[in-house]
């Protein structure tokens, strides 16, 4: 096992070592290798114009290695980002690969790090991705190097530098200061208090809760059953499909299956629905002051 880590680190180191001396490309062999890929499919051409830029892919992975998470991921996730660039860039843009790749790795290695760093998904939008990748820094520039709750005066710089609320600051800078704790593991050192899952509220619905649920629901169904009775077969037809069903249809499309114009259709459904209500309060009453009626 000791032998596999020693040599998976020399790999690494040489891997590392070859991709820091490969030659950079001059402007016109990167345009012509970009071309012969884009044009041609010559992977010969993607693997040159690639491997001469996977210093980049080394070098943008430095600079996320303080998140905790393996170099060689980070680079991997990088030339991910790499690849995606080789497959996405245009050669006839006055626009070098090596800028245009930077976007596409940093991208990748940025993503990797949102859904590793932590188990608990950190950040979605743009601003908290901006927030995560940021707030370090910016706690630096104005020498905050407390790991508690954040100062008001970085509350204030951080949000006005990035233009994001102080609610999501004060959020993200408390998720990055606390650490992920199992839900199984003890309360205690003993372990006899228990797990932290026990401390858990279960808002899952009571056996009662289910019984008047489903008790509820058939009753529901045998009323709109029995209001049903008094349409006829078509307006039967429209009210199940228009508002019975999940996958409701539009007036048009109903309108040419029965042969009708999408005005009357919806002439039909209308009247369809007085004769309803009409019905339901009949049967339960008034179904504005009935919990119980369900709303057509």
């Amino acid at each position: 096992m000791v032998s596999g880590s020693v040599e998976t680190a020399v790999a690494e180191k040489q891997f590392l070592k070859r991709a820091m001396s490969s030659p950079l490309l001059e402007s016109d062999i990167e345009k012509n290798l970009a071309l012969r890929w884009r044009d041609e499919q010559d992977e010969k051409a993607l693997h040159d114009l690639t491997s001469a830029y996977i210093r980049l892919v080394v070098s943008m992975a430095s600079k996320f290695r303080n998140y905790g998470l393996p170099m060689s991921d980070l680079i991997q996730e990088g030339n991910v980002g790499l690849m995606l660039a080789a497959s996405r860039f245009d050669p006839e843009r006055e626009v070098r690969f090596s800028t245009y790749a930077c976007w596409w790795i940093r991208s990748s290695i940025q993503d990797y790090v949102l859904r590793n760093w932590s188990i608990v998904r950190t950040g979605t939008t743009a601003a908290q991705k901006s927030l995560f990748f940021n707030l370090r820094r910016l706690k630096a520039l104005i020498n905050d190097t407390s790991e508690a709750a954040i100062s008001q005066e970085s509350l204030d710089f951080i949000a006005t530098e990035l233009n994001v609320s102080k609610r999501d600051v004060e959020h993200m800078s408390a998720r990055m200061s606390a650490s992920d704790r199992s839900l199984n593991a003890p309360m205690t050192q003993d372990g006899d208090s228990g797990e932290w899952m026990d401390t858990l509220r279960d808002e899952s619905d009571t056996p009662e809760d289910l019984y008047m649920n489903e008790h509820d629901r058939q009753k529901r169904h045998a009323w709109i059953s029995e209001a049903l009775s008094c349409l006829n077969p078509r307006e039967i037809m429209i009210i199940e499909k228009r508002r019975l069903s999940e996958n409701t249809i539009t007036l048009e499309r109903l309108g040419q299956q029965l042969g009708l114009s999408k005005e009357r259709v919806r002439q039909i459904e209308q009247a369809a629905m007085l004769k309803l209500k009409k019905a339901l309060v009949g049967i339960v009453g008034d179904p504005e002051k009935s919990g119980l009626v369900p709303s057509i």
